[in-house]
């Protein structure tokens, strides 16, 4: 197979990827086996449908070396899945001596019921908690001791696993994530151990965290009504008191299952020894087979702007957030206006940091963005004002520069500004094997197809002016807004 090399775009791109390292306890008593060696036949994947972004033309890619980069890198993705459901994703790259193993489960916070919140950020610590081969926290020693790195993050619509290491240490990277698969040690007091562990981090990163609760409160306010991104990923402490060990179990039974998983592995390896090692370790994995595809609700229509105040203990000045529903992610109204977050407030250059930060010193900070979701998305930014700075007429300044680049739309020099760093930053996000293992195995999760991940670039690079004038003009209305401001906690009277 051909080896892509990503590092051809070095001189013309400049973004480092990294990735970090956890530390665990004791060592591990029993090794992994190694797979037989009989040839195994590759099982190929069922075809889906997928919303693919249409190829640019021939003289377009062949001048542009980042479009020829992901061509070379779609050409390299293998896909198969195995007899009892489990999606896999092959992508060989000999640049480094390493290989990252990624596993994606298909379940996030949109998938818990009202009362149980935060079921899926707890079984990203349950499961380092140890299985049937493996003792708590010997996942964390085996990785480190070989020189690796792992970690697990969860969002809204998947939960991820991985590991990077070297490359002659593949088998023990599936192996892990095979042992905790089919075996995981969900036990009363791991369940209690680790909740303790989830309150204690929701204390530090949003209780007591500059600014949390006021976008927490905003996503609750722009998605009211729209329950799978409604509520935190990380849960409410209410119900994390709440939770019962049965339903925990029921939540993991359901849908930490083969045929709801995708296995990614990139990095310099043998495509064929890969394949022979997973079904060597995840063959046996039980199907569940009462899952069911989710399905997103209607999204409730805002017909007026929705307003709210939190009070936050944790600041010294005042801050406000914005949110509006936008076109469906991977749209072309979408593309437009994720580079009109860029122009608004990425960098010096931008429009509200040149204005409110550099120019009338309002702001200490600004800045926009949107998710990548199957579900709504969302537009959303926060401002940070100066100790100066009023909130009124903060908020004025930046419906200023929002009316002005929905009514005139960017300069050609502000769209080519925004689309190189776009560009730049995606590229090298994909030159770590670690990153670009979990973001195939988002896109496979998620949208059916990790070579999708290779034509978001291309969308990118489509847009036009008028385009972003036109998602601005459309999109960020005021009737459609959602707003959050966030100020100081008032001192109690003595």
């Amino acid at each position: 197979m051909r080896s892509l090399t990503l590092l051809s775009l070095l001189g013309t791109l400049s973004l480092a990827a990294t990735c970090a390292l956890d530390v665990g306890a004791a060592p591990l008593a029993q090794e992994p086996a190694k797979a037989a060696t009989k040839p195994v036949p590759v099982v190929p994947v069922v075809p889906v449908v997928v919303p693919v972004v249409p190829p640019a033309s021939r003289s377009t890619e062949s001048k542009d070396p980042a479009l020829t980069a992901l061509e070379e890198l779609r050409a390299s993705i293998q896909r198969l899945t195995l007899e009892n459901g489990l999606r896999v994703v092959l992508n060989v790259d000999s640049t480094f001596p390493t290989v990252a193993v990624s596993m994606t489960y298909g379940v996030g916070s949109r998938n818990e019921e009202k009362g149980r919140s935060g079921f899926a950020h707890l079984f990203e610590h349950m499961m380092f908690q140890g299985s049937r081969h493996i003792k708590k926290g010997e996942h964390f020693t085996l990785v480190s001791a070989r020189g690796g790195s792992m970690n697990g993050t969860t969002s809204e619509d998947r939960t991820n696993y991985y590991q990077v290491l070297p490359s002659n240490e593949l088998a023990l990277g599936l192996w892990l994530e095979a042992d905790r698969l089919k075996w995981l040690s969900v036990t009363q007091e791991n369940f209690e151990n680790q909740r303790k562990v989830v309150q204690e981090e929701y204390r530090m990163r949003v209780a007591n965290a500059p600014y949390r609760m006021g976008h927490i409160r905003l996503e609750e306010l722009a998605y009211q009504g729209y329950w799978p991104y409604e509520h935190s990923t990380i849960g409410s402490m209410e119900d994390l008191d709440n939770a019962q060990l049965e339903w925990v179990l029921a939540f993991h039974q359901r849908y930490y299952a083969p045929n709801n998983a995708v296995l990614t592995v990139a990095g310099n390896f043998d495509a064929d020894e890969a394949v022979e090692l997973i079904r060597h370790y995840f063959g046996e994995a039980t199907r569940q087979p009462s899952l069911s595809p989710f399905q997103f609700p209607a999204m409730p229509e805002q017909k007026a702007e929705r307003r709210d105040q939190v009070e936050d203990s944790n600041i010294k000045t005042p801050g406000f957030y914005y949110a509006w529903p936008i076109a469906p992610t991977h749209s072309a109204e979408h593309y437009a206006i994720e580079l009109a977050a860029l122009v608004l407030t990425d960098g010096e250059s931008s429009r509200l940091y040149r204005d409110l930060v550099l120019g009338k010193a309002l702001a200490q900070s600004v800045s926009a963005w949107t998710g990548d979701h199957p579900g709504q998305d969302m537009f959303q930014m926060q401002v940070v004002l100066t100790e100066r700075a009023k909130l009124e007429a903060v908020q004025k300044a930046v419906d200023a520069q929002i009316t002005a680049l929905g009514t005139t739309g960017p300069t050609p020099e502000e769209l080519a500004r925004a689309v190189n760093r776009l560009r730049t930053q995606f590229i090298f996000g994909l030159q770590s094997n670690m990153h670009r293992a979990t973001r195939l195995g988002e896109y496979e999760s998620i949208w059916g197809d990790a070579r999708l991940l290779t034509r978001q670039l291309e969308g990118y690079l489509r847009v036009t002016p008028e385009a972003v004038k036109r998602a601005v003009s459309s999109m960020l209305v005021s009737s459609r807004r959602s707003v959050v401001e966030v100020n100081p906690a008032r001192k109690a009277a003595k």
